[in-house]
């Protein structure tokens, strides 16, 4: 059976940087920071100070009848009941989604289409039913306590809201969780088992979630939000967390030209590769990111000089952005010709949500014509001699860009996209 075509099709953003298409690319284009103080941060036992914050939602409480959000959207009550806060952030992206691809409830609804998602769940809604039964009983706790707080609940309200017949699953890898889920997306396109799939990633963003990464000391403590994420320098102290939901629809190519349908960029393929050196630290020397990125390669039939832009996964954190560094000098060269930006050090790090929605900004720039820079940087680190780490957005965009993601336990993944 031949190799199908892959193309994206549709975008969804609900981000630090804007909730739409066209605010995100704004974003991009200016480097208009997403990040802010945070107000539940501002304790003096919590060291961390901001957080790439999603505007014009309020999302605080744990009762979402009391939650805000933009008017343009509408979740029925019944759906709503079983929402962690980016599940309401991945409805809206979804919304979007669908009206950018143009598709039609039939569409959506037959078994050749699926859907894959990515999200850590939701430990803040998971303490606050917790406490609420040794409270009152487990026979009085809310009936959907478990549906709206466990890794998987955004796969079950999102496949049960959209009725997705198709092919459904959700991914934890931690920080790769979301680019796993667009790389097994498009193995079941490439291989004819489905002919559409979305790809959903979402994260809260809150203080529950962001929290325990404080004691990891993986959080920047800087409490200047123009500073506090900067992938490549050499002051960097740790990354900025953020929320968020970010929706890219993935369709056979053939299927979406038949049905005469805007394509942002064709995804060429992907790859992963494991660490196997730690449960939470990178290997060092970036092994396991360059054997992902050889496997994308092979699998998209390139080399990596054709390689024109790679949005490397560049958390701010010392020890990964270095690792990451190096992998990308072991496969492309001491001095590669790819351009190379974090776009963290605006949005914050996503966490499981951040590999699709980098590879949405790739192919969204792509198709606007732009790459975007890194911001941030007053002082590069001197590992990134050789490397072409643009601190300004470049009104130009590449034939083939590669996006970049790490998690715990070394999961690597590389996915690459081809201008359309």
């Amino acid at each position: 059976m031949s190799k199908k075509n892959v193309a994206i099709t549709g975008l969804g953003f609900i981000t630090s940087i804007g909730n739409d298409a066209k605010s995100v690319a704004e974003s991009l284009v200016s480097l208009k920071n997403g990040i802010e103080r945070y107000k539940p941060f501002d304790d003096p036992k919590i060291p961390a100070k901001c957080v790439g914050t999603v505007k014009n939602f309020d999302t605080e409480s744990c009762d979402p009848e009391d939650w805000t959000y933009p008017p343009e959207y509408r979740v029925r009550r019944d759906v709503l009941r079983g929402f962690a806060p980016h599940c309401l952030y991945a409805y809206c992206a979804m919304e979007q989604a669908i009206r950018d691809a143009n598709l039609s409830p039939e569409d959506i609804s037959n078994v050749m289409t699926g859907m894959y998602t990515a999200s850590a769940g939701s430990s803040g809604m998971l303490y606050h039913h917790m406490q609420k039964m040794d409270k009152v009983g487990a026979m009085r706790c809310f009936p959907f306590a478990i549906v709206c707080s466990i890794v998987g609940t955004l796969s079950f309200n999102l496949v049960s809201a959209y009725k997705i017949k198709g092919a459904s699953c959700g991914f934890a890898s931690a920080c790769a969780s979301s680019a796993h889920a667009m790389g097994f997306a498009f193995d079941e396109i490439a291989s004819g088992r489905q002919k559409r799939m979305f790809v959903v990633g979402g994260e809260d963003g809150n203080m529950r979630t962001l929290l325990p990464f404080v004691g990891m000391r993986a959080l920047s403590v800087n409490p200047d939000p123009e500073t506090a994420s900067r992938p490549f320098d050499k002051n960097r102290d740790g990354f900025v967390g953020t929320g968020g939901g970010v929706v890219a629809v993935l369709e056979d190519e053939e299927c979406a030209r038949e049905r005469g349908a805007k394509i942002y960029a064709r995804m060429l393929g992907w790859g992963q590769a494991s660490d196997g050196y730690n449960v939470a630290i990178p290997q060092p020397d970036g092994a396991g990111v360059a054997n992902a990125v050889k496997f994308a390669l092979a699998s998209s039939g390139i080399s990596p000089d054709e390689v024109g832009y790679i949005n490397a996964h560049a958390t701010s954190t010392p020890i990964g952005d270095t690792a990451e560094m190096k992998a990308i000098k072991s496969v492309f060269g001491p001095s590669p010709k790819a351009m190379i930006s974090s776009t963290k050090a605006i949005t914050g790090h996503g966490l499981s949500l951040a590999g699709v929605m980098e590879a949405a900004f790739c192919a969204l720039a792509m198709k606007e014509g732009f790459t975007p820079g890194s911001a941030h940087i007053s002082e590069p680190d001197p590992e990134t001699e050789g490397l072409d780490i643009i601190t300004e957005t470049q009104m130009l965009s590449p034939d083939i860009s590669m996006s970049l993601s790490s998690g715990f336990g070394g999961a690597n993944v590389a996915i690459v996209l081809q201008k359309a």
